[in-house]
């Protein structure tokens, strides 16, 4: 199991990265030609970014974090400013196996910055920059769902500087897509859910729904069945206090709808398909998919 390693707070190391495997795919088909020229190399930039900034501080000791930044471009003006939106994800490992599972899967459609064709960029996290600081907001979100599925609330000092991040970004030029806006995905949203205490119950289930129930489950597919099951249980009799449409609910949900259900397929006490309904309406087609073939 991880150990926390606590996160840098201000000031830049330039060594080589160990915990991010991150791969970057650009889409700039919605732009004029001369600005897709000057996009040629976007990819193997960002991508060389994320892979060479160190996130934690200490010896980095595991295996790294296999990621994926999708950026659709949408729109550009003034030859420098770019507006994209971007596909996050990122995978764990399954305890003692070589399969991976998806660990996050994020839409966010507010990504807004100034780049110039072949500058440097620079890894900060003291000074927003609307590039680079929104790659490093995501570096730790990515973070900090890992730990949290290795050690209860283990994600807590990355998503502290996440918010830190987010605080900036809402104050800055580049407002948008950082403030607390209602939208199904928002940044400083799923950071204050994050940090909101109404939530340390889910998060606590969240680790030992991976340690104790995704770990184990193809030697004691009953003991995870268990654990998988508290997790709903816990959400839908809290499901007054906590929205369904919380940033954090509905990021959970759009992550982990298919693997929990893949999980639950043959468990035998059916109500538990009703619950998730209840739960998460945004995925009941499938649930009752599954309550049809029975």
């Amino acid at each position: 199991m991880k150990k926390i390693i606590l996160a840098i707070l201000l000031l830049p190391i330039f060594i080589t990265a160990q915990e991010l495997e991150a791969t970057v795919n650009v889409n700039y088909e919605s732009l004029p030609s001369d600005y897709r020229d000057k996009l040629h190399n976007f990819a193997s930039i960002i991508e060389e970014y994320v892979n060479t900034n160190r996130f934690t501080d200490g010896s980095w000791e595991y295996e790294k974090i296999k990621c994926s930044f999708n950026i659709f471009f949408t729109s550009s003006s003034n030859q420098t400013n770019y507006s994209a939106q971007v596909v996050i994800t990122s995978q764990r490992p399954i305890e003692n196996t070589k399969n991976k599972i998806l660990m996050l899967k994020i839409m966010d459609n507010s990504w807004s910055f100034n780049y110039e064709q072949g500058q440097s960029l620079f890894f900060d996290f003291s000074e927003f920059d609307p590039l680079t600081s929104f790659l490093d907001f995501y570096a730790l979100v990515i973070l900090g769902f890992d730990f949290d599925s290795w050690e209860p609330l283990g994600g807590n000092d990355f998503f502290n500087l996440a918010d830190n991040i987010s605080s900036q970004g809402a104050n800055s030029s580049y407002s948008s897509g950082w403030q607390l806006e209602r939208a199904q995905y928002n940044k400083r949203g799923l950071l204050m859910d994050l940090r909101n205490a109404k939530f340390q119950q889910f998060r606590e289930d969240f680790c030992n729904y991976h340690v104790n129930g995704v770990d184990i489950f193809n030697h004691n597919p009953a003991a995870a069945h268990k654990v998988i099951v508290k997790l709903i249980d816990n959400l839908y009799e809290n499901r007054d206090n906590i929205d369904s449409r919380s940033v954090l609910m509905r990021l959970f949900f759009n992550s982990k709808s298919n693997e929990i259900a893949d999980y639950l397929v043959d468990y035998e006490d059916l109500e538990i398909f009703d619950k998730l309904k209840a739960i998460d309406p945004a995925h009941i087609a499938k649930y009752n998919e599954i309550l049809d073939s029975k």
